[in-house]
């Protein structure tokens, strides 16, 4: 990527373009959101320990970039995603233009220490890299909880919350401004951070600065590409260092304080140069894998090889002699003579539905049998009265509950004395039917929503 051309006018090869530092930060855009997306997944696996880090996420994730950034600005001059693209922070160095022309061609390594970041500017960087992009995540989040509905709300909610309550805490008032902060002063903040990116783009762009932002000009550094100096300094800063003589009693393990400072631990931060393009990488082919076609046909075709056994109704419990099977039987030709048609079977509890017929008179209802009143509509397209709909959707319907209590005939008439006679002769079949409750009458499938799901029908 360094060797890309530029748009500027003029000799800089060590400038990089606008659109490698656009691609530069997309990048490290994509880092949180990735991430937190890891953990969440792999949070149930382990709840016990990573829930506590996925609550804190954006502490976590600040403080262990506060590490890997400041090994990166200390051994290799840029942050973890600038190195991915062979840029560098330079210090601006306080001469006349910021750099050396001259100088820079014949004495690269007198430039490069010159303009190379010192402690102080190390803990700067640190902070526009690390501290400002989490300040924004907290504040946006604190906004979209606190602040981005407000004004749905209506004028009564702002006039509520004019003043603080009289005898609030130290906490509750703090709480009060920092809301207030967020509805009133944030959006203008907000809107003049992402207004002064555009207007330094678009001045880098056209060559009329050396900074892409504005946090780069307030602490008087620039990006840069990495120079053949550059890569010999870096090549020799990460040589293994020789380490001297064990201290008495400190051993040569490699495990040891001394050697884990010196050679694990820059090898490990190091090593996420090749970790990034590698997960770069597998989370590409994993997007490609679920998008194409590819991936459908091998799970069609590993799904035709798979026979499911058709579902299997719940055996009756064993009669104990012969005058319990014959009720039963009785009972069985009773429910077949009641629902003819083969009734639908419940996915969950593999009972059958109890369904109404279709009438052939698309006028009537098909729970009432009579012209339909005040029609309504289910999603499955059949359209009934309301109150029968709505009350079989509920499951408390007359013919729901004299089927289920084994009156015949699904009875809608006849006293309570009558009806409680007819459930003793015929026996409930709780347990052996499902009432149709939650469901359509004619289908028998779910009407999501419950009641909510019906429609009434505009004549």
């Amino acid at each position: 990527m360094e060797f890309l051309p530029t748009l500027q006018s003029g000799i800089d090869d060590l400038k990089p373009s606008l659109f490698e530092l656009l691609s530069e930060q997309q990048l490290s855009a994509l880092l949180p959101p990735s991430l937190r997306y890891l953990l969440a997944v792999a949070t149930p696996r382990y709840p016990r320990y990573l829930l506590p880090v996925l609550n804190s996420f954006d502490e976590v994730y600040a403080l262990v970039m506060l590490l890997v950034e400041r090994h990166f600005l200390r051994t290799y001059g840029g942050s973890f995603t600038e190195n991915f693209y062979s840029m560098k922070r330079a210090r601006i160095l306080r001469v006349k233009g910021g750099q050396v022309p001259r100088a820079q061609l014949g004495a690269s390594d007198s430039v490069r220490e010159a303009s190379r970041l010192n402690t102080g500017d190390v803990w700067k960087n640190l902070a526009v890299l690390v501290g400002l992009p989490w300040l924004k995540r907290k504040l946006d989040e604190s906004y979209d909880i606190h602040a981005a509905h407000s004004g749905l709300l209506g004028p009564g909610y702002s006039r509520e919350r004019e003043g603080v309550q009289s005898g609030a805490s130290i906490k509750q008032r703090l709480m009060f401004w920092y809301k207030w902060f967020l509805r009133r002063i944030y959006p203008s903040i907000n809107a003049a951070y992402y207004f002064s990116l555009l207007m330094f783009n678009m001045a880098y762009l056209f060559d009329s600065t050396k900074y892409h932002s504005p946090f780069l000009w307030m602490i008087g550094t620039r990006i840069r590409r990495l120079g053949a100096a550059d890569h010999a300094a870096i090549e020799a800063l990460t040589l293994p260092k020789k380490v001297g003589p064990a201290r008495p009693g400190e051993g040569g393990s490699v495990f040891s304080p001394r050697n884990l400072a010196r050679s694990v631990q820059p090898r490990l931060l190091s090593s996420l140069k090749i970790l990034l393009p590698t997960s770069i990488f597998a989370l590409k082919f994993l997007e490609w894998w679920h998008a194409s076609d590819f991936a459908r046909q091998l799970s069609r075709k590993a799904a035709e090889n798979i026979e499911l056994p058709p579902p299997v109704l719940p055996s009756l419990p064993p009669s104990t002699n012969s005058q319990s099977a014959g009720t039963e039987n009785k009972e069985m030709e009773k429910d077949e003579k009641l629902n003819a048609a083969d009734p639908p079977i419940s996915a969950s509890t593999f009972l059958p539905i109890l369904t109404v017929p279709l009438p052939s008179d698309s006028a009537l209802c098909p729970i009432c049998s009579t012209p339909v009143t005040n029609p309504t509509a289910s999603p499955t397209g059949f359209v009934y009265c309301y109150t029968c709909i709505h009350r079989w959707v509920e499951g408390a319907h007359e013919r729901q509950v004299a089927f289920m209590e084994g009156v015949a005939g699904f009875a809608r008439e006849g006293s309570d004395a009558e009806v409680e006679e007819w459930s003793k002769e015929e026996g409930s079949r709780e347990g052996r039917w499902e009432s149709g409750k939650g469901r359509d009458a004619v289908t028998g499938r779910k009407v999501l929503g419950g009641t909510e799901g019906l429609r009434r029908v505009v004549v």
